[in-house]
């Protein structure tokens, strides 16, 4: 019989998936920050969003990256744009991708929420080029 209080198969995957995406350093900050209060919700979204959506085989991780990008910018999910923008140096999409998906965004859900989108992008992509020069001149 199966251990109850070990992981599930679907969180398992869901793990490698969001490390493989979001990066250790992400996914141990936020281990590290879980509460038994989110400890569920944590629990829930490795398994639905990570071990499911993005553990399909259907897309590739750079596909699932623009569409995600996109989908947060179009709903105002700023802090999660900065995430999955940062997340796009695992997954392969290019600025010029994410570029496309956010011109996407503006005929499709609107120019407030695609300007807003490219600021943060262009702010995330200045942190992640500044982090990797610093990092080279170590």
């Amino acid at each position: 019989m199966a251990d109850p209080s070990a992981p599930s198969e679907r969180y398992a995957q869901g793990m490698k998936t969001r490390r493989a995406v979001l990066g250790d350093a992400h996914v141990n900050r936020a281990l590290a920050n879980q509460t038994p209060f989110d400890g569920p919700f944590q629990e829930m979204i490795t398994e639905g969003a990570w071990g499911t959506v993005w553990s399909r085989p259907n897309w590739t991780k750079r596909e699932r990256s623009m569409v995600t990008i996109a989908l947060l910018a179009a709903l105002g999910h700023h802090d999660e744009v900065a995430m999955h923008i940062r997340a796009t140096a695992n997954t392969g999409a290019t600025k010029d991708d994410i570029c496309e998906a956010l011109m996407h965004v503006a005929i499709y859900a609107g120019v407030p929420a695609a300007n807003h989108a490219f600021k943060i992008a262009k702010a995330t992509y200045a942190e992640m080029d500044a982090d990797k020069a610093a990092g080279e001149q170590k």
